[in-house]
């Protein structure tokens, strides 16, 4: 007769709920109104600005219209006109960065007519100055308008709000206003003075919707030239996603070529006198021993070959003391003697620093095999966001970027990342190859 104890009861402790992530907090209402007053007073000097720049754009339409109007008379007519256009061209690119340092909004720049151009094709049938023509006049006529209301309110709103500050001192105790008559000052000016310089940010910020308008139709891109410069991006795109497989490949080719030249040799080298080894260990202990030896020593030199092949991956050194390091390390093992700077400045992300370091171990390895230079120099400066890589060798030049496979790899991987290279290299020398590797912005 067998017993049976009763199953202990289940002792699980039922999983804890994940602490709820707090939702990120969005500023007050207050503070988005605070914000836009403050962003209002840029509003407000865009529109003065309006006004202090129309005579000089108003000149330069008057100008186009005189150069338009007299083209019978080739000799005048077609060089004021040419000039004009320029002038207007200059005027459009200043006013997209006036729009986007007053107002925040980015007015990207039609894109230029496709292929060489002549002189006259280029000042007379491109449409770019002709719409910047218009813009600047419509701008200068809004300008009159608004810059005017806005200078002259701005002037009253202060006038009234100081008021406290110099009632005193007025001639009779009034202020004596334009058309003859004259206000005595008191609490309600004052009161209107600052309702003033309260509304009129909040009001400039929302009149200068106009001139953000017009620079985005007649400075910016229209829709079809925005569906163009997309279509060429989708193409970059596709084309620079299939060089970058390729590289890949090719990497992947290179690096289980190495494996299979260097280490895997070793170690069937290795196996086979180890297997040696233990055949003759109790017949002839000395051969054996040998043979361990041997094993021994190749081991090393696979352990030094598989570093090789893994530092030319990406080096630890890279990921631990950043580019400045790995590249004076990769000029110390280079046979032609090399110099390297690297501007301080904050760190570039791994990609853009492996990139980087990929491209400068490429080029010197070309320097030392092909170029024979008897110095070369590596120099990482940063221009804005990009990081530019120049390697400059005294070699005999010659260098021909279309033959090979070297310089059209570098270009794949670069252009993954929509970077370009740039190669100078006359006959006799020297030899600058410029890796130009923009870093993506910050999404934060």
């Amino acid at each position: 007769m067998s017993t049976t104890s009763p199953a202990a009861p289940s002792t699980t402790t039922p999983a804890a709920d994940p602490a709820p992530v707090p939702a990120p907090r969005r500023p007050g209402g207050v503070r988005v109104l605070l914000r836009t007053w403050a962003w209002g007073w840029l509003a407000a000097a865009q529109l003065v600005g309006d006004l202090l720049l129309a005579g000089p754009y108003l000149a330069i339409a008057g100008l186009l219209v005189g150069g338009v109007s007299s083209i019978a008379a080739l000799g005048v007519g077609i060089p004021l006109t040419a000039l004009a256009l320029l002038m207007a061209f200059g005027v459009g690119s200043f006013e997209r960065l006036r729009v986007q340092a007053f107002t925040g909004v980015v007015v990207e720049p039609p894109p230029g007519p496709a292929g060489p151009q002549t002189w006259w094709r280029r000042y007379l049938l491109d449409g770019r100055p002709w719409r910047a023509t218009a813009h600047l006049t419509v701008i200068a006529l809004w300008g009159l308008l608004v810059g005017t209301l806005t200078l002259v309110l701005l002037c009253v709103s202060l006038a009234f709000a100081a008021l406290p500050f110099y009632s005193a001192a007025l001639p009779d105790g009034s202020i004596a206003l334009p058309w003859g008559a004259r206000l005595a000052p008191h609490l309600g000016l004052f009161a209107a003075g600052v309702f003033g310089l309260v509304v009129l940010p909040l009001v400039a910020r929302g009149a200068v919707g106009v001139d953000v308008h017009l620079a985005q139709s007649l400075l910016g891109r229209s829709r079809r030239e925005q569906v163009q410069v997309l279509a060429e991006r989708v193409e970059t795109l596709q084309v620079s996603r299939a060089g970058t497989v390729d590289s890949v490949e090719l990497e992947r080719r290179r690096i289980e070529r190495d494996l299979h030249d260097g280490p895997q040799q070793r170690l069937v080298a290795i196996a086979m006198d180890l297997g040696m080894a233990k055949e003759k260990l109790d017949s002839d202990p000395a051969g054996a021993r040998e043979l361990v030896e041997k094993a021994h020593v190749s081991a090393k030199e696979a352990i030094t070959e598989m570093r090789q092949v893994a530092r030319g991956i990406h080096p630890p050194i890279l990921t631990d003391r950043g580019l400045d390091a790995a590249l004076s390390a990769l000029a110390a093992r280079s046979p032609v003697p090399v110099s390297v700077r690297v501007e301080p400045g904050p760190r570039p992300g791994p990609t853009i620093e492996a990139i980087a370091y990929f491209c400068v171990s490429e080029l010197l390895t070309n320097v030392a095999k092909h170029s024979r230079a008897r110095t070369a120099s590596v120099d990482v400066t940063r221009h804005g966001p990009t990081l530019v890589v120049r390697v400059t060798d005294d070699g005999v030049g010659g260098v021909d970027a279309a033959r090979g496979t070297g310089l059209v790899g570098l270009r794949q991987r670069v252009a993954a990342v929509d970077g370009t290279i740039d190669v100078s290299s006359p006959d006799g020398g020297p030899t600058v190859v410029s890796v130009f590797i923009p870093e993506p912005r910050s999404t934060s």
